[in-house]
């Protein structure tokens, strides 16, 4: 109880006082306002008009409009860093996130398990009257506990949000997403083909989720928490408004920069005198580590004007669909502003936009059609992505930009997204709006402010005094600094000193100069202690041309001491630079232990990748037991992945048919010789490695996949497995009907996936490499078919 009841009780009810305070949930003060976050994803400083882009994002510009826009705040330079920052107003690495939360690993700043003694925004609304709501991306539960069966003291709804709409992952296909409600994993309440994409479906949720509290109780202010897909990758969007973009970006990145920096001078962003980064600025490909190592050709830019014609024109579509891809998402976040507006709520809602990091340069020099590639160490083939330039954007695509791009989207920057040392992957939009508080100002403000600095600048605002305890457990302090007076005073001053760590990056910001180390993110060098500190003057040269380390080495060298001083007291250590291939594929705890088969049932709610069987550089067999009713009973029996990536065992005009869908580019299909006919049978997929694949074109494992229907072999073909993951964020594993994406284009074309004309009594998949007829009596056990 909040306190002692004050009832008077007596013998008789009737004589009694009651006294319900105690008893009744908290309220929030009488005109509390709404509060909604809007983090927007990847996307890079000079996105969005407002901030001088080309990309128009009209229903942003209603939000800058009515409050104030910041030109100097800054993120970590990743997704689930800034994200844990910007909910908790604790440090990354206070946080354990380092990282992303598919990267965790053993050690307090990497653990990707967010302390409960750092609560939540949410947790701490809750109880304080509030409403609180999560849509969209959440991507603060270690990977490890994103299935049924994990612990969900992590998800949104073990984290004070009373409901929650959207994926647990980095990221989700925006025509085919993994989506959870509240606590359980659901299917998408329609396909493309029915017309649905997510955007809309998020909008009309976020709305919903307000309508059902606000008709019971009008005055109960809520807090929401809205994380767009937009811009992560895949930039998939109606091609109607990849349209609205054609040919304007035919100029290429190089040329567009200097418009864009000219607008940012003209809004008061950037001042006079500003300079544009220099493309490769530390003169990759050609610098290497200290002792030697390669710089890693993901983090280049391909000059303009060295691209063929074909990849000039494959390039600029990129762009438009990515622009297309921001303003669609845009056109669909104006919705609920269009509701809080008809509402009459808008007013009293304070609204808080940022992006999570800069433009992001996972696309590499050459862009993807299917972005995994990038974390299954895959080079990019520019000319095979002409051949599909079409399909950009739509349902088979997986896409994500070239590297071009993310450096002309983050102007006038050097990088994006992963450099923690970088403007261009730390420096990134900012707006805050509540039109009953303060009122619009004309003048970005340009003091240094992080998104750890949110959440005491919202409890600032609303007069919350953050707890000492909460749900049992004593609270850490609040590292961030409220910038509240910033909102109605220019002259406010900023925060002094933001630490940063980062995939082996370490900077530092210090009284308007910037300390970095020269040590490209997922690079592989180690090597920490070789490393070349720079240091940059901010305040004289806010896009970082000028190292002048030379001229003050007391500077630097006192920046670098501080560094691991904040290090010590915010878990900075250990470094860990390791490959995007080696952290998918390390180690991690599961949620049981690992084991050789795995037993999977119908109508179970998808298995993420991370829970179920790793096939990768193995042998494996896939048995399923049907009993088939009909001659033309068809369609899938199990199936893992999606469009970038997966395989599926289904049945198809009365044959058993095996595809594996290498990195969503190469299928690759094998059919039985046999028609299948009613009864009851075992149908198997085995393949037998013989070793790693020898084309570099297609590297991974080569074997032989053999189709088995009961004892006999009806058909083979040699097969190549990827040489990591489908899909660790999404695509799960799902028996009697693909998963959230079509593996199979078979399938594709129908809008259905589901098996129909029998029933599946269960899938096993065993890893222990032995023959399927050396052990086939033993599976015919496992599947109760004897």
């Amino acid at each position: 109880m909040a306190r002692p009841s004050k009832a008077q009780i007596e013998l008789d009810i009737r004589d009694s006082t009651p006294d319900w305070d105690p008893y009744l949930p908290p309220r929030a003060a009488d005109g509390a306002p709404n509060v909604l976050f809007l983090a927007w994803d990847d996307l890079g400083y000079a996105t969005m008009d407002i901030f001088g882009g080309p990309v128009e994002t009209p229903n942003m510009a209603r939000i800058a409009d009515s409050g104030v826009k910041f030109a100097n705040f800054h993120t970590t330079a990743l997704c689930s860093p800034t994200r844990a920052s910007l909910l908790t107003g604790r440090n990354a690495t206070s946080n354990g996130m380092a990282t992303i939360a598919e990267f965790s690993s053993g050690f307090p700043g990497i653990s990707t398990r967010i302390p409960f003694e750092n609560g939540f925004i949410s947790e701490v609304l809750a109880e304080r009257g509030y409403n609180t709501y999560c849509v969209g991306k959440w991507h603060l539960t270690p990977g490890e506990e994103c299935n049924s069966a994990s612990y969900k003291g992590r998800w949104p709804l073990g984290r004070g949000f009373e409901r929650f709409y959207g994926w647990l992952g980095g990221e989700t296909n925006n025509w085919y997403p993994d989506l959870v409600h509240d606590n359980h994993q659901i299917d998408a309440p329609g396909r493309p083909e029915d017309g649905y994409h997510l955007a809309p479906d998020l909008a009309d949720q976020a709305i919903a989720f307000i309508k059902d509290a606000k008709v019971i109780d009008p005055d109960k202010p809520f807090f929401l928490y809205l994380a767009p897909q937009a811009g992560h990758a895949p930039h998939q969007v109606p091609s109607e408004w990849v349209d609205r973009y054609r040919g304007r970006f035919d100029m290429g990145y190089e040329e567009i920069r200097q418009g864009i920096l000219d607008r940012q001078i003209e809004l008061g962003l950037l001042p006079e005198g500003t300079e544009l980064s220099q493309i490769n600025p530390h003169g990759e490909p050609d610098r290497t580590s200290p002792d030697g190592k390669p710089w890693p050709m993901l983090d280049t830019v391909r000059p303009w004007e060295s691209l063929d014609d074909d990849e000039k024109h494959l390039f600029s579509r990129m762009a438009e669909v990515f622009a297309g891809y921001i303003s669609y998402w845009d056109h669909h976040m104006g919705r609920v502003l269009d509701h809080l507006e008809e509402t009459g709520q808008l007013d009293n809602t304070l609204i808080v936009v940022i992006s999570d990091n800069g433009a992001s340069g996972e696309g590499g020099p050459n862009g993807e059609f299917n972005e995994w590639r990038f974390f299954n160490g895959l080079p990019s083939d520019p000319q095979a992505t002409v051949e599909r330039i079409d399909e950009l954007g739509g349902p088979a695509s997986y896409n994500h930009y070239n590297t071009g791009w993310a450096w002309a989207l983050d102007t006038p920057f050097p990088y994006w997204k992963r450099w923690a040392g970088a403007e261009g992957g730390i420096a990134d939009t900012c707006l805050v709006s509540w039109p009953a508080r303060f009122g619009p100002s004309p003048t970005p403000r340009q003091q240094y402010i992080h998104a750890v600095d949110v959440v005491p600048t919202v409890y600032d605002l609303l007069d919350i005094e953050p707890p000492a305890s909460l749900k049992g457990y004593q609270q850490s302090p609040i590292e961030g600094e409220s910038f509240a007076a910033a909102l109605t005073d220019a002259d406010a001053p900023g925060k002094k000193t933001q630490f940063y760590t980062m995939l082996g990056q370490r900077s530092l910001y210090h009284d308007g100069w910037l300390a970095c180390t020269v040590h490209p993110p997922l690079s592989g060098w180690g090597s920490f202690e070789k490393d070349e500190w720079e240091l940059y003057h901010l305040e004289t040269d806010r896009s970082q041309c000028h190292n002048v380390a030379a001229d003050h080495p007391e500077r630097t060298e006192q920046l670098k001491q501080l560094w691991f001083y904040y290090a010590g007291i915010f878990n900075g250590l250990p470094l860990d630079d390791r490959t995007a291939l080696e952290q998918t594929l390390a180690e991690r705890p599961r949620v049981a232990p690992p084991r050789d088969r795995y037993e999977f049932f119908p109508n179970i709610a998808d298995v993420p990748e991370s829970a179920g069987p790793a096939i990768n550089g193995r042998s494996y067999t896939i048995v399923a037991g049907v009993e088939i009713e009909t001659p033309d009973a068809e369609g899938v029996l199990f199936a893992h992945g999606g469009v970038a990536g997966g395989h599926s065992l289904y049945l198809k005009d009365r044959t058993l048919r095996y595809a594996f869908n290498w990195v969503g580019t190469h299928l690759q299909t094998v059919t039985s010789q046999t028609e299948i006919t009613p009864g009851r049978h075992v149908m198997t997929a085995e393949f037998q490695m013989s070793g790693p694949h020898t084309d570099p074109s297609m590297p991974g494992f080569a074997g032989i996949l053999t189709l088995y229907v009961d004892d006999r072999a009806v058909g083979s073909a040699e097969l190549v497995t990827q040489p990591g993951y489908f899909c660790l964020v999404g695509d799960g594993i799902s028996v009697g009907r693909d998963s959230a994406s079509p593996v199979t284009p078979d399938y594709a074309d129908r809008g259905t996936f589901e098996f129909s004309g029998g029933t599946i009594d269960k899938v096993v998949v065993d890893v222990t490499g032995e023959r399927f007829a050396d052990h086939e009596a033993q599976i015919r056990a496992w599947l109760s078919m004897d």
